[in-house]
């Protein structure tokens, strides 16, 4: 009987980029089963990281980009392997990771040929092979995105790692701000996904919101709103626009049932965006069949309202004024200056 062959790949990756996936699949064709070894230490990573002012990756987030990646390659299997020491020892990692595979190992892979001798000191069973070691073929490395940056090396971010990038900015007001408008014009600006507000998709299937809708409505309507917000960062360039959150799921709860809604409070406390553009109602109030309180003194009362519950949920806000025109340049301004920050 033919013994099938194992061999393992490992690495920080840190992040994954299409060069290692490149490598994983050259790899995985070359023997009967790999492993992929995903080596850290919380320590040695942080260290990494910030050398480039890069954000810290936990280990457990790469493991899933790698599981992610690799699901469809029925020979791979990915390992995560932690050590302790401050610098990286060779014979302590080759021991773990040997431990981890528990199987003769007969190929090693990697791309750096420096490694030859510490692999045949470590695994002087296997045989060493170099995959696109000059980086040819994909020319990237991880060292280069983190100095760099991952918005600059965009393209050779692999889709299963990108949602984890994209920059989330949520855009938020009472009635007829501009919010829908502005949402769908920043998202053509830079040629990326919106998520429209689920309360109004909601509200028009009902036929209405003042006197329709229930109590019962909000948390569907808050847990709707995530599921298309995961579907746009799935297909995000970079940055996606989103029109409401739950703080305002919350606000229209009180506003047409008088109720609090507990489950809104603990949505609000998990949920993380980038930025939060706060629209001033000061456009003129646009009757479009849903909305209801277009004077003026409600309009501001309502303002107020919103702002202070956002204040208590500790939640900082940019505000944003003036016409449609006027909103759009601010907005923009404030993006650009979002990525310039990261």
């Amino acid at each position: 009987m033919t013994m099938k062959t194992v061999g393992f790949i490992g690495g920080k990756y840190l992040p994954l980029h299409r060069g290692h996936i490149y490598t994983i699949v050259r790899a995985a064709s070359s023997v009967d089963e790999l492993y992929v070894i995903l080596s850290h230490n919380e320590d040695r990573d942080r260290e990494t990281c910030e050398k480039s002012s890069f954000p810290y990756i936990p280990a457990d987030i790469r493991l899933r980009w790698l599981h992610e990646a690799t699901k469809e390659m029925g020979n791979v299997r990915v390992l995560s392997v932690a050590d302790t020491t401050k610098d990286y020892d060779w014979e302590e990692g080759s021991r773990l990771i040997k431990a981890a595979i528990n199987k003769k190992i007969d190929v090693v892979f990697s791309s750096e040929s420096a490694y030859d001798a510490i692999f045949k000191s470590n695994y002087p069973d296997a045989k060493h092979i170099l995959l696109d070691e000059e980086r040819k073929i994909v020319p990237i490395s991880a060292t280069e995105i983190r100095e760099e940056g991952v918005y600059a090396h965009w393209n050779d971010i692999p889709e299963c790692v990108r949602p984890y990038f994209v920059k989330k900015v949520v855009l938020v007001g009472t009635e007829s701000c501009g919010k829908s408008t502005l949402t769908r014009n920043l998202a053509s600006v830079y040629n990326t996904t919106f998520v429209k507000e689920y309360g109004r998709t909601l509200c028009e299937e009902i036929g209405g919101c003042e006197g329709i809708i229930q109590k019962e409505d909000y948390p569907i309507i808050a847990y709707g709103h995530k599921m298309e917000e995961k579907e746009a960062i799935r297909k995000a360039n970079k940055i996606v626009f989103i029109d409401t959150e739950a703080t305002v799921t919350q606000y229209y709860s009180h506003l047409y049932n008088n109720c609090h809604q507990k489950v809104l409070d603990e949505i609000i406390a998990e949920q993380s965006y980038d930025m939060y553009l706060y629209l001033e109602p000061d456009v003129p109030w646009v009757d479009d069949g849903l909305r209801v309180h277009g004077e003026q003194y409600v309009r501001d009362e309502n303002n107020k309202l919103l702002k202070e519950m956002f204040k208590q949920n500790n939640i900082e806000l940019t505000v944003i004024s003036g016409t449609y025109e006027e909103k759009l340049n601010q907005a923009i301004d404030l993006v650009d200056q979002l990525f310039r920050e990261n």
